[in-house]
């Protein structure tokens, strides 16, 4: 619904997506009125995070979960517990191809990246480093290295950098050769 004011004239559409025609009421008919909306919210603080009453102005951490127009704000261990939501860890891996050397790749990652740093054999079953302590670059085969990271944000943006520098590495190697 709104009213149109054009030149003077008022006219208030009520179309209600419907088929039925649409209804035009003259100014006649129009009431003034106006409406006050509070736009306050609140919210209230369940399990670990009721246990301790919050000072005035400090911030409270949690989940936001609205529930039948309320509102609960609740730790991430609470979460299963109060909704049907739960949380996971994803770890994910990917493998490449790559037939280049080993060492060339660690050598220009450790330019690109801050922190590189090897990992030992028995850890991770074969050459292998870690790149800013998410993700670990390991040797697979002369043709293939593997990459493995647990997701979060921070490491997603660190594993696209990294496929993303090794796809360039690739691309060098291919046309010098």
């Amino acid at each position: 619904m709104f009213m149109a004011d054009i030149a003077g004239v008022r006219v208030l559409y009520t179309g209600d997506y419907s088929r039925e025609e649409d209804c035009h009421l003259c100014a006649a008919e129009i009431l003034q009125f106006s409406l006050c909306f509070n736009s306050e919210k609140m919210a209230k603080t369940i399990r670990r995070l009721a246990e301790k009453t919050p000072e005035v102005g400090e911030t409270v951490s949690g989940f936001l979960v609205k529930k039948a127009f309320t509102y609960q704000i609740m730790a991430l261990d609470d979460l299963h517990v109060f909704s049907q939501l739960s949380t996971e860890n994803i770890s994910q891996r990917i493998t490449i191809a790559y037939s280049g050397a080993f060492g060339v790749l660690k050598h220009r990652l450790k330019q690109i990246f801050e922190s590189v740093e090897s990992l030992p054999d028995e850890e991770s079953e074969g050459p292998a480093f870690r790149v800013h302590e998410r993700l670990t670059v390991k040797y697979e085969s002369e043709k293939h290295i593997s990459l493995y990271w647990r997701s979060d944000p921070i490491s997603d943006m660190v594993s696209d950098s990294v496929i993303i520098s090794i796809l360039l590495i690739l691309i060098l190697i291919t046309s010098y050769c």
